[in-house]
């Protein structure tokens, strides 16, 4: 009997929703912004790592630790999007796909990163 966590469930909700965002957005889209973050995640992960001081890395769930890489790289790169747009995007996904707390720390994780990003200055 199917469950809301049946893994082969979520895997299928995970597929659908790839296939379904194909139809909206070219799939190059994806891949290049992939591409660029990983291509520079190790400068995105040394500001993670400095604005998330009581936790490291292989401490953070993949989810926080996704969401930070994507608004981090925003914060680094995209200059053209508005600051409280990355954090308040972050936080929303944080707060659908991730923990409890998810919201609250990936919200202290990113304010301590408009510091080192030099974005602070925008909201």
């Amino acid at each position: 009997m199917k469950t809301a966590q049946d893994p082969r469930h979520l895997r299928r909700i995970k597929t659908f929703k790839s296939l379904f965002a194909r139809n909206f957005t070219p799939q190059d889209h994806f891949n290049d912004l992939s591409k660029k973050i990983e291509k520079h995640q190790e400068e995105i992960d040394e500001i993670i790592k400095k604005s998330a001081t009581e936790w490291p890395l292989d401490q953070i769930t993949k989810i926080d630790i996704a969401i930070l890489r994507l608004a981090v790289y925003e914060l680094l790169y995209k200059k053209d999007t508005p600051t409280k747009v990355i954090i308040d995007e972050a936080i929303e996904i944080a707060k659908k796909y991730g923990s409890d707390n998810s919201g609250s720390f990936i919200n202290g994780a990113l304010a301590a990163a408009l510091k080192l990003t030099n974005r602070d200055n925008e909201i």
